[in-house]
């Protein structure tokens, strides 16, 4: 039994080859695999390419069939274009497994985290939420692209920076903060020396991936004790926040209607900055008053994992899997009746959090 998974975000992807015991034989790491933005003939290329150098990582024959290739990948939410998806990777390569199983990433990452039901929060360079109760129903929040959604991504962190920038100079809509460290992060990355010089990067050489890396610097300068920067990531924070409020309200109560507590997954690299995170989470939470109990955990192992155990899933096999090797819980929140956020951070008891108000990540708050 030899189950394969790949898993991706919108910038990079990670395939594991898994035998019987859940122990990783083969990997491979490669670059985004989104059919939206790439076209099915490149995404399907891009996954054989993967699956080759796993194979070969492995020592397994090039034409030896493996069991199931599970494909966990953004942008794979529709059943007609996942399943154009699957019909290309056979085309393009007939022994690559017995069996294909295709789905959205949220549902790699959810599956290695949470198995038997919980919430999966992607906040890379989009975002989006997914829930799964613990009879199998599922419900979505998010996740429709930059244009429509990808609140609390990267890339949307890092336009409202630029933006803040443009509205506090036109005069539109003055800062909160001073923006002067805030400009010199964004025209060190552009390399821009005025505004007029930002116009190629937003329209004839937008390259979203690039764009959204300012959010890295702009972490660290947040971490520095910039305003400005620590006012965009508690916006970010309250944004996802958001996302769990949504979902949380389609979870079951538990018995005689007491809260109960869920599993959040939260995957990808805004997620590095939970610490200038989390005002903004907190306050998004008690305002929308969640009562439900949420366990925060990061990811130790990659979600190409979850791929794999759905693949194996879909061949009727049960794939060992070692939760405190995949799992680790950062923080545990707790609503209070009294309107005050108790959580638990780094085994630290906090509390004392009001939630009257939230914070407000409206562009014309």
């Amino acid at each position: 039994m030899l189950d394969i998974g790949l898993s991706n975000g919108a910038t990079q992807s990670n395939l594991v080859i898994c035998d019987k015991t859940g122990t990783v034989v083969g990997k491979a790491n490669g670059p985004g695999t989104n059919h939206w933005a790439l076209g099915i003939e490149e995404c399907a290329k891009r996954i054989i390419d993967m699956l080759h150098a796993a194979k070969k990582n492995a020592g397994i024959p090039l034409d030896q069939p493996l069991d199931s290739l599970g494909l966990t990948l953004s942008g794979c939410e529709q059943e007609s274009s996942n399943a154009e998806l699957s019909a290309c990777v056979r085309e393009k390569d007939g022994k690559c497994a017995r069996a294909i199983y295709v789905a959205s990433d949220t549902v790699g990452s959810l599956f290695t985290g949470a198995p038997s039901g919980g919430m999966v929060l992607i906040a890379g360079t989009g975002s989006n939420a997914l829930l799964r109760t613990p009879d199998g129903q599922q419900y979505g929040c998010g996740g429709w692209g930059y244009l429509l959604g990808d609140e609390g991504g990267a890339y949307w962190i890092a336009h409202r920076a630029v933006k803040t920038i443009f509205d506090d100079e036109d005069g539109l809509l003055p800062s909160p903060h001073p923006t002067e460290q805030v400009w010199k992060v964004i025209s060190e990355h552009f390399k821009a020396e005025t505004r007029a010089d930002l116009l190629p990067h937003a329209y004839k050489n937008f390259d979203k991936p690039h764009f959204a890396g300012l959010t890295a610097k702009l972490s660290k300068l947040a971490e520095e004790g910039d305003a400005l920067s620590q006012h965009l990531f508690a916006d970010a924070g309250a944004a996802l926040a958001a996302h769990v409020a949504a979902l949380s309200e389609r979870a079951h109560s538990g018995q005689n209607g007491s809260c109960h507590r869920i599993r959040v997954v939260c995957v990808g690299s805004v997620w590095n900055s939970w610490e200038t995170l989390r005002h903004g989470v907190l306050k998004q939470l008690a305002a929308r008053r969640v009562k439900v109990e949420l366990e925060l955990i990061r990811l130790k192992v990659s979600s190409a994992m979850g791929a794999a155990w759905l693949a194996a899933k879909h061949v009727d096999f049960n794939l060992p899997r070692d939760d405190e090797a995949y799992c680790e819980v950062f923080y545990t929140y707790k609503p209070d009746i009294n309107g005050k956020v108790n959580g638990t951070h780094n085994g630290k008891l906090e509390n004392g959090v009001q939630g009257c108000g939230c914070t407000d990540w409206s562009y014309w708050s």
